[in-house]
């Protein structure tokens, strides 16, 4: 008997058609013998929904009101479901966040998980029962208050849950078959990838691949969680990610696939005094305006002026704050101007393999040239390479890349079942 964890995203419970044929798929798992544990996000759009409603109604709505809002989704998923499961023969429990236990700080809106307390969890378990839990939310510990996790917070949740009550694996329900060398929807000749390391998935996850979330990674790495992202909508195996060992040493293709984002914009200091303490400051003063920064590249200096620029990325949704707080700098650190771009997306390279083979960037770099496509900034890690585009350029830089590496499968095409890739 093993122990599994299943996550369904919103579009694996768009609607009732859509909740029995999930209910059908865990009621199969437990008649096999395993103890099944269910995290879900909410149906189709619902939060999008929630999120315009309220919109209307303040446009300013508090983040206490808006999270004790955004968790009535999932509830509405976990209570449908149970009651699908129920009737497939197989007695179900569901809970909220905070009735299974997940313990966050008090960040509304994009809160951290502490802690899992699953007693009911277990209890439940032991009485034979699927529980199910509802994606997302959790609660504030000191203040006794319902917190949300931010977009894609039940794949969080999930990888939580199986880490707490040592899951044999974590399955992640999408509707895709497991993650792509891209993006179908960019790529259409993307192909599935068998095996993932943590570390690869973590690279195109914070890189913008939408299949799985960062923290979830995260968790799963630092926990030793396996993951299995899987459609809900086939049988297929899937894509596994897992911590390689020295055991089990994994193959190391050059390259794993191509991530693009964008939700990213670029924001460039004009002539600041090349001098100690320079970029400190204007960092500092970045993370007091919580501006999430990614890639930074400084010019040389001119010898005339001793003056350089600081250019960086960060998530368009940051900018306004990260320019208002630079703009409070500009007499302090004397520069002359603050420019901000929203109009980039950052394309992403990654594979394990790139540390040991020659020549990755120069055929990226001349894929990108053949196809006229202009870098603005590149950074690197040890297992990627990122370049800024422009944003109409971004899907053309994505196949352009996919191909010169020759990851375009030669079978079939990709297939999104839902429409959205969660």
């Amino acid at each position: 008997m093993a122990l599994i964890v299943q996550k369904f995203g919103g579009s694996s419970v768009s609607d009732a058609a859509a909740m029995k044929r999930v209910a059908g798929r865990i009621a199969r798992t437990q008649r096999d013998g395993n103890d099944v544990v269910v995290v879900v996000s909410a149906m189709g759009d619902t939060t999008d929904e929630l999120l315009d409603l309220a919109e209307e109604v303040n446009p300013n709505a508090p983040a206490r009101e808006m999270d004790i809002l955004l968790t009535a989704g999932e509830r509405i998923s976990m209570s449908l479901l149970a009651m699908a499961i129920e009737a497939e023969g197989i007695p179900a429990r569901s809970y909220t966040g905070q009735q299974a236990g997940v313990l966050t700080d008090s960040k509304y809106g994009k809160a951290s998980i502490v802690g899992v307390v699953p007693d009911r969890i277990r209890r439940t378990l032991e009485e034979g029962q699927v529980a199910i839990v509802a994606g997302f939310q959790g609660v504030n510990a000191e203040a006794n208050d319902v917190t949300t996790l931010g977009r894609g917070g039940s794949d969080t949740t999930a990888v939580a849950l199986a880490a707490s009550l040592g899951a044999d694996v974590c399955e992640i329900y999408t509707d895709v078959d497991g993650v792509y060398s891209a993006d179908p929807r960019v790529v259409s000749k993307a192909r599935r990838i068998p095996r993932l390391s943590t570390e690869e998935t973590l690279e195109l996850a914070s890189h913008g691949a939408k299949i799985l979330h960062l923290r979830a990674v995260e968790f799963a790495r630092r926990y030793n969680v396996p993951l299995h992202v899987r459609s809900s909508f086939s049988e297929l195996e899937g894509t596994w990610v897992v911590n390689p060992t020295e055991e089990d040493p994994m193959e190391e293709p050059i390259i794993a696939g191509v991530a693009h984002d964008r939700s990213q914009g670029k924001v460039t200091v004009v002539g600041v005094e090349d001098v100690p303490g320079s970029a400190a400051l204007l960092f500092t003063t970045l993370a007091e305006a919580e501006a999430n920064i990614d890639t930074i590249v400084q010019n040389v200096s001119t010898e005339a002026t001793g003056k350089t620029d600081i250019s960086f990325t960060l998530p368009n949704k940051d900018v306004p704050a990260a320019a208002a707080a630079l703009e409070n700098l500009r007499e302090s650190l004397g520069f002359e101007e603050v420019q901000h771009n929203g109009n980039i997306g950052i394309v992403s390279l990654v594979g394990a393999g790139m540390r040991s083979n020659t020549g990755v960037s120069a055929t990226l770099f001349k894929a990108l040239a053949d196809a006229g496509i202009n870098i603005q900034m590149i950074s690197t890690s040890e297992i990627r390479i990122s370049v800024v585009v422009d944003a109409q350029e971004v899907d053309a830089a994505v196949r352009v890349i996919h191909s010169a590496f020759g990851l375009d499968s030669q079978d079939t095409e990709a297939v999104v079942y839902g429409g959205t890739g969660r």
